[in-house]
């Protein structure tokens, strides 16, 4: 009896049963590793990292210890440094400092772990250019990391974060940065020590402004600021000189930033509360081609649309435009125009399904306003081109456009068109600004880049109280009076491509109020005001 009461504490199952045991990394892909320098971990469930990784180029391997003989391939005395080591998608939940038996890492993916810190050690591993930590939950980072003087790439991005160190700005030869997706509310002034960088990721976090020092960062090509608080962008951000791609989508911003940075192509600022589009702001996207605002609270568009010559795709979904400006017609490059969601009166709903070139045509066809054919008769205005147009007919125009033409001089009975605002003559002959020019008082809006305009008198241009934008980009001015300074109408002031040593482009590059201040500050003391 007493038999099968001990049998009774007898495990049945313990012949099916084996203890838990943490995955083992295969031999033959150590050995691989050994010879690659390259060892890919990714995706094995591992908890923690063997200490065979660790000791990859330290410890002999077995087979020598077992003393077989080595073909010419297999001669691990001749083995390569690892240099490149992935545990991604994992589920690590810590690092031993014995990561620093890799000091010829270049490359240590550790994204989509259970990571919460990590250890000083990672500040020995000096070959390191990317390390890649998204997908963690990391509060901070040891100082040690910010010594990695070789560090290209660092990706941060879905982590915890609430702020950053000013050490951050000894990393720089950083040419990625990802910080999207933690929970930042700031960010350091050191941040404008990363000269280096080209990309530059800060969306989905808490950032309420921009630090000052991001003008510094003249190689970054894309910024993405999306998914923030933000309430204005600071017109310094155009000296940022190569930026290209510009996120602002889903903050605060009321107005469209006024950005006349030199290379900006892309703007996306959709889900903001834009309520309207102003012409300085307009004229200030000098090259733009792709411009998204969607998603915002825009009522109308104006006339100066057309100052966007070089634009490509325009998204103005879900806003409450009602009415579209014929002037929209005359963008030449436009492709893509995006209004589904828009309120519109006056537009036939199948006209909007044909698509872009469609409307443009219909729009184009509202003008009103423009050249009579070239076989009509003599007219009151003889262009030096050719065109004919008949100034009675267009005495109402507050927008006029003659780009890419061989234009060198405007008819003086230009000078009846009270009510221009806008004139575009990019792209012609002038080697001096158009007399008739100083004397239509209502204009705003100037646009005389690619031309050959080597003169131009600051004291009648003081007198076009209106005029806001002007445009003299690549002409041929040899020096810029100092007496410009005194327009204090003007907001967007263009100088870029001139021959000019003074103003430096250094000052040219911080925008028009830095330019106007330095030219006023030259004036002679003798010199009388306006």
């Amino acid at each position: 009896m007493s038999r099968f009461k001990r049998a009774d504490k007898v495990d049945s199952l313990a012949g099916f049963r084996a203890e838990k045991i943490e995955p083992t990394i295969p031999h033959g892909l150590l050995n691989a590793a050994r010879k690659s320098g390259q060892l890919n971990l990714s995706g094995r469930g591992l908890t923690e990292v063997p200490q065979n990784v660790y000791r990859l180029n330290v410890d002999t391997p077995e087979e020598a210890k077992q003393n077989v003989s080595f073909g010419a391939s297999d001669r691990w005395w001749e083995q390569t440094d690892l240099t490149k080591l992935l545990l991604s998608s994992n589920q690590l939940t810590q690092l031993s400092d014995d990561i620093r038996l890799l000091p010829g890492l270049s490359t240590l993916d550790l994204h989509d772990n259970q990571l919460s810190s990590l250890p000083s050690a990672l500040g020995e591993l000096q070959e390191l250019q990317q390390l890649r930590l998204s997908h963690n939950q990391l509060r901070s980072l040891p100082v040690e990391v910010y010594t990695l003087k070789n560090l290209r790439s660092l990706t941060l991005q879905q982590n915890l974060l609430e702020s950053l160190p000013e050490e951050l700005g000894q990393l720089e030869n950083l040419t990625e940065l990802d910080l999207s997706n933690n929970q930042l509310t700031s960010l350091p002034s050191t941040l404008g020590r990363l000269t280096c960088l080209q990309k530059l990721h800060l969306c989905h976090n808490k950032l309420s402004c921009l630090p000052d020092s991001l003008t510094q960062l003249t190689n970054v090509k894309l910024l993405d600021c999306s998914n923030n608080q933000l309430t204005d962008i600071p017109a310094s951000l155009s000296e940022m000189l190569a930026l290209e791609q510009l996120y602002l989508r889903h903050n605060k911003l009321r107005l469209l930033p006024q950005l006349p940075a030199p290379a900006l192509k892309e703007l996306y600022v959709g889900n903001n509360q834009i309520e309207q589009l102003e012409t300085e702001q307009l004229a200030s996207l000098t090259v733009i081609s792709l411009l998204e605002l969607r998603d915002n609270k825009i009522k109308t568009l104006p006339d100066q649309i057309t100052l966007l010559s070089t634009l490509t795709r325009l998204d103005l979904t879900n806003n409450d435009i009602t009415t579209l400006p014929a002037s929209l017609s005359l963008l030449p490059n436009l492709k893509m125009l995006l209004l589904e969601g828009n309120p519109l009166r006056g537009i036939r709903r199948d006209l909007l399904t044909k698509g872009t070139n469609e409307l443009l045509k219909y729009l184009k066809g509202r003008i009103k306003e423009e050249p009579e054919r070239a076989d009509e008769g003599p007219t009151a205005m003889t262009l030096p081109s050719q065109a004919r147009v008949n100034v009675h007919n267009i005495k109402t125009l507050k927008s006029l456009m003659y780009r890419n033409n061989q234009l060198n001089d405007l008819p003086s009975e230009m000078r009846n068109l009270t009510k221009l605002r806008s004139i575009i003559l990019n792209y012609n002959r002038f080697k001096s600004f158009p007399e008739v020019l100083y004397q239509i008082v209502s204009l705003d809006t100037v646009l005389l880049g690619n031309n050959q305009v080597g003169v131009l008198d600051p004291s009648r241009l003081m007198k076009l109280v209106h005029l806001s934008t002007l445009d003299l980009s690549n002409n041929d001015l040899l020096n810029i009076p100092p007496e410009l300074g005194l327009c204090v109408s003007l907001r967007c002031l263009s100088l870029e491509g001139n021959p000019f040593r003074t103003p430096r482009a250094a000052i040219v590059a911080k925008g028009t109020d830095a330019v106007l201040e330095y030219l006023r500050g030259r004036i002679p003391t003798s010199a009388p005001l306006p």
